[in-house]
């Protein structure tokens, strides 16, 4: 007689829940369900439809360093989907973007006086070649940055990047945070002579979503979209129980992709130590993010990414998507994002999109003077809840098993 199927729950539709499902849906013996509380996939890499092309709502790319999604890419077929284009970094401080690409450019950065653009250059390099990130992990990237790269460099740029990334939590992070960050971005070159190269998908990141759907639905997995798990706990026979509209559905096994302050939500925490490792779950704080994704007419600028450092300025950083996908892929339209972090308690995570939208549009006016919001043919403004997780000096401690 056959053995009946090992009967698996993936709670989540993002990345990591599609990439789960997929392993785990081509073994034998498997009978697999996949739940996403919305009607669409892809988490934070989730799709919609700009002037007629699939776009991101929050903005990606792909580094030469993604190791992972590289070499996933190559096993679903999609290779020839990923293009390879040259990016462009400024920063926005003192009133202009100035380029900040390269160590000429760096020591080119006039907000900076010059033996400050010399040690901050230092600092880039000295860090784009560090190994160990071990030791840096008990320091903070804001105390740790003051002390190497200076207190003017960090009051220009590290500060301003911290707390546009991180909100009120910018004194906390780890500076093996940041470490990895800079080393990342340095290293995406095939070259000293090249510039850096970001990876995008023809179609976007929805070819990456339609082909593992895809895959799993070959593999007679189930998807259940807009399905919400109200609670995770122990059956009578000691599985692991789903309830799902108010009823209970045993499962072998459940494997859990949110974030942990979901997860701290749908556990039933009725015995003590399921109430601490409940606790441990909510230490982790989280930031939410706010994207306001826009299609005009006018092309903004010759940069890809720029970086906001201003002083009291209300978003982290304006990118102009078409400088890095051809705008001819959205009907010749040129395509922006604005963002930032928030939490989830701020004004801003909290207000109006047609409030937000005003105050990003009045600022984008100080950037980029000849900005017309008359231009503007098509907007979504999205807000994520649980974006960017703390990692602070314990974050370590607190990851659970």
């Amino acid at each position: 007689m056959n053995a009946p199927p090992h009967e698996i729950a993936i709670v989540g539709g993002g990345y990591t829940g599609l990439t789960a499902a997929y392993r785990l849906s081509s073994r034998s013996g498997v009978a697999l369900t996949l739940f996403e509380r919305s009607q669409e996939l892809g988490g934070l890499a989730g799709d919609f439809t700009l002037q007629g092309a699939s776009i991101e709502k929050t903005y990606h790319h792909i580094f030469r360093t993604d190791r992972d999604i590289l070499a996933l890419t190559d096993e679903l077929g999609l290779g020839d989907a990923l293009m390879w284009q040259a990016s462009s970094v400024g920063i926005y401080s003192g009133g202009r973007v100035h380029p900040f690409m390269s160590p000429r450019d760096v020591l080119a950065f006039s907000p900076l006086p010059l033996l400050a653009r010399i040690r901050l250059g230092m600092t880039v390099l000295y860090l784009k070649h560090r190994r160990q990130w071990q030791p840096l992990v008990r320091q903070t990237a804001l105390a740790w940055m003051r002390r190497v790269s200076g207190e003017a460099a960090t009051r220009v740029i590290w500060e301003p990047l911290l707390k546009g990334k991180f909100d009120r939590y910018f004194d906390q992070v780890s500076m093996a945070w940041l470490w990895a960050r800079l080393h990342v971005r340095a290293n995406s070159r095939t070259s000293a002579a090249e510039g850096e190269q970001l990876g995008y998908y023809r179609g976007g990141f929805a070819c990456i979503t339609r082909a593992l759907t895809k895959a799993i639905d070959a593999a007679s997995a189930t998807i259940a979209r807009d399905t919400t798990i109200e609670q995770i706990s122990a059956g009578p026979d000691g599985r692991p129980t789903l309830t799902i509209g108010g009823r209970p559905r045993g499962f072998d096994a459940v494997i859990f992709t949110g974030s942990t302050h979901a997860l701290a939500r749908v556990l039933s925490a009725t015995t003590e130590p399921l109430s601490a490792y409940v606790q441990q779950l909510r230490s982790i704080h989280y930031l939410g993010a706010i994207c306001l994704v826009f299609a005009s007419t006018q092309d903004l600028g010759d940069t890809y990414w720029v970086n906001i450092n201003a002083p009291g300025a209300p978003f982290l950083v304006f990118i102009n998507h078409t400088k890095l996908i051809p705008a001819s892929n959205y009907q010749g339209r040129h395509v922006y994002y604005i963002g930032s972090y928030q939490a989830h308690d701020s004004a801003l995570f909290l207000a109006d999109p047609s409030v937000i939208k005003d105050r990003w549009y009045s600022y984008l006016s100080k950037i980029h003077p000849e900005f017309d919001r008359a231009a503007v043919v098509e907007e979504h403004l999205f807000k994520l809840r649980d974006a960017q997780h703390i990692v602070d000096p314990d974050y370590a401690a607190k990851v659970p098993a």
